[in-house]
């Protein structure tokens, strides 16, 4: 709920000065809005009138406090009078960033003020919107007690808890505490509450921002499970604080901490017995830090929270972690909308992300399901969520060799409501049997998959002494060419590029007739050293497609590297061989009809027969001694090079020749062909005003759909 605008409507408070302004409509004060506190202020104002019930008149902003010889200005306190002379109710406020250490300091200035003020405030409340904090004062014995909310007005006592599921259903009497349940927030405030919480556990130095990100996944996972779980309508939610009895109030902060680290611990183990791969080792949080965490999200449901908002919190957030911390970026969410999209994946598609960090390609893909569920049932039917969720569970596969990335791959999918099972900590360029002897996952065989969608790592190099599967990929041994008359055989490479393995492997894992979609370095479609990997390609795929991205495409994630989206869809075994025996017998007429090996012979040997006789070289004395001196060595080299240049001439005649032949009997079809200039970012990552991945993903996907997809194979 927008409780400052709420407060317009209600004539509480006015903006002025295009927003920038705000006026306490009873009081006739005004502040700047734009100062993040006055933000958090305004709405605590608004919901402690139009929340919590309390006259207008009787909550003040802005108060003096005389502390010594100084005087303070407490943000807002409620009155039990009209007159305004009986404080009851006193609220710090401080802005949504503010630190745990700032967050501290803020309680205990709020308590110092309420044993300032005359006569006796009885309850305390620290706010940053995203984190509430409530205490019940007792000046005579100079204690705070640690409580779940602040009473609404008419209201002595509260409850030991404050969220239960269905509060709106509940009938609510008159001088009884309002329960309240858990509520949607908006994408900004989700990935703020991430942030901050994060945050609040790596701060101080007790944990790393890898162990904090991990930490706070798990207890993420605590409260989906939580929200999970079957509960009637006016049942507490376990993942709350719940403040204990107990005789003293340290002792109550203390037995809280305590029973809600047990609560949180039943649901981790709850969750983890029924999903062991998410995690695998236990809660390493103090009850205090949990509790801290608690504070950011008890409040909110993340199970409501629409879907795309609650992924992009997650993925905005996760994104700037791993960049940070690990150098780790992932591909740009237009760029893996528009691959998704452009292809014609349904609910019974196997689909597979063979490098798929943090998930986004797998997700788009089950979001692509999800609207296709939209088109035959009703989205609050069983049938709706049987459609999608059979997808998400058994036919989306991810392969991840990060371990923690992996995690977060999982924690981003159970947030968008599942499709996790099959996500893997493994090296993707492993062999199917080894993948699925290491993660006992059988799902990972070779010639299974319908759809590989992914974006592979670019410039990391594969060595054979370090990895031995090396030398079982085709692209694992050099190169030889069918006009070298030297070829000895085929040989190792010692080291290959990942990305260029990548295509191979994708290869091994798609089904005949299955659609690749990788994001490539255009290198791989330019350089001339690779043409070997292009001359693959052709033989074992139908080329759908290439969409050239700006070079600017993966700058804001610390990549620059021009990049295109090749798509391919692969051939029969038996279409394979026969364009291979075509090449081969193409390659063999040619050799034939231009006495190939016969001329470079005679090149060889007119060569030979030169240098060794020195015929053409200008020299005096006897050629022995000629051939001594560094004037025969600078002619012997002239000459060979002429001699090179002629077989070379004579492979460039033949290679022109085996291409215009090639071009003329090999299948002949369209190719799909694209550059797209502004993909909706800028090198920044800030948003722009076009996108032509949007006009393209149309006509791309008509052309698959038209010319492509009633193709065999």
């Amino acid at each position: 709920m927008d409780y400052i605008q709420l407060g317009i409507s209600k004539g509480i408070i006015k903006l002025f000065d295009d927003g920038k302004r705000i006026e306490y409509v009873t009081q006739k004060k005004s502040r700047l809005l734009t100062n993040p506190e006055e933000q958090v202020q305004a709405e605590a104002y608004c919901r402690l009138i139009l929340e919590y019930g309390y006259p207008a008149k009787r909550v003040q902003n802005f108060v003096m406090v005389t502390m010594g010889a100084d005087k303070r200005e407490a943000d807002i306190i409620v009155y039990n009078d009209d007159d305004c002379l009986q404080p009851h109710i006193l609220v710090e406020c401080k802005k949504q960033e503010v630190s745990e250490q700032e967050f501290t300091q803020a309680i205990n200035q709020a308590y110092s003020y309420a044993f300032a003020l005359p006569n006796n405030v009885k309850w305390v409340w620290v706010t940053s919107k995203i984190k509430n904090e409530y205490f019940q004062v007792d000046k005579a014995k100079h204690t705070r007690k640690l409580e779940t909310d602040i009473p609404a007005y008419g209201v002595d006592k509260l409850a030991p808890y404050k969220f239960v599921k269905g509060a709106d259903k509940l009938k609510h009497k008159t001088g009884e505490q309002k329960f309240a349940d858990i509520r949607v927030v908006a994408e900004d405030e989700l990935t703020r509450r991430f942030k901050q919480a994060h945050n609040a556990l790596w701060a101080g130095g007790q944990l790393n921002p890898s162990e904090a990100f991990d930490e706070l996944d798990k207890l993420i996972f605590c409260k989906i499970w939580d929200e999970r779980k079957p509960r009637k309508d006016g049942q507490p939610y376990d993942f709350q604080i719940i403040v204990a009895e107990a005789s003293h109030p340290d002792e109550v902060l203390k037995q809280t901490n305590q029973a809600l680290f047990k609560r949180i611990k039943a649901l981790y183990e709850e969750g983890r017995t029924k999903d062991p791969e998410v995690f695998r080792d236990d809660i390493r949080l103090t009850t205090e830090r949990v509790r801290t965490i608690v504070e950011y999200l008890q409040d909110i449901n993340l199970s409501k929270t629409d879907l795309d908002s609650k992924g992009r919190a997650f993925e905005t957030f996760m994104d700037s972690f791993f960049r940070g911390s690990f150098g780790q970026y992932f591909t740009p969410r237009p760029i893996v909308k528009f691959i998704v999209d452009v292809l014609p994946i349904t609910h019974n598609s196997l689909v597979l992300d063979t490098s798929c960090g943090s998930g986004g390609f797998l997700l788009h893909a089950l979001e692509k399901v999800r609207r296709e569920a939209d088109e035959f049932y009703s989205s609050e039917s069983n049938e709706h969520w049987r459609h999608w969720h059979d997808f998400a569970e058994k036919n989306l596969y991810g392969i991840e060799i990060n371990e923690q990335i992996s995690r977060a791959a999982k924690m981003n999918m159970i947030i968008h409501d599942d499709g996790h099972t099959n996500v893997i900590t493994s090296d993707g360029l492993l062999s199917a049997d080894k993948i699925q002897e290491v993660t006992k996952n059988q799902g990972f065989k070779y010639g299974r998959f319908d759809f590989i969608i992914t974006n592979p790592p670019f410039g990391s190099v594969i060595k054979l002494t370090e990895k031995a599967y090396l030398d079982t990929y085709d692209f694992g041994m050099k190169d030889t060419s069918w006009l070298d008359l030297k070829n000895s055989g085929v040989k190792n490479r010692d080291s290959q590029s990942t990305e260029i393995l990548f295509i191979e492997q994708c290869h091994h894992f798609l089904t005949e007739g299955g659609y690749l979609a990788i994001v490539i370095p255009d290198g791989v479609l330019t350089n001339s050293s690779l043409q070997y990997v292009r001359d693959q390609i052709e033989e074992q795929y139908r080329i759908v497609a290439v969409v050239s991205l700006p070079q600017t495409a993966f700058t804001a994630t610390g990549a620059g590297v021009k990049s295109s989206v090749l798509f391919l869809r692969k051939y029969s075994a038996a279409t394979t061989q026969a364009i291979q025996q075509k090449k081969l017998s193409l390659q063999t007429l040619l050799l034939t009809q231009h006495n190939y090996q016969t001329e470079v012979e005679r090149i060889e040997q007119e060569k030979k027969d030169v240098l060794n006789q020195a015929k053409g070289a200008t020299f005096t004395g006897e050629l022995s001694d000629f051939k001594k001196t560094d004037a025969y060595k600078e002619w012997k080299a002239e000459k060979s090079a002429e001699y090179t240049e002629q077989i070379n001439e004579l492979k460039e005649r033949l290679e022109e020749a085996y291409l215009l032949k090639k071009q003329n009997e090999l299948p002949d079809y369209p190719i799909f062909m694209a550059i797209a200039d502004d993909i909706g970012y800028d090198a920044t990552g800030k948003k722009t005003n076009k996108n032509e991945l949007d006009v393209i993903g149309t006509e791309l996907a008509r052309f698959i759909t038209q010319e492509v997809n009633n193709e065999s194979y």
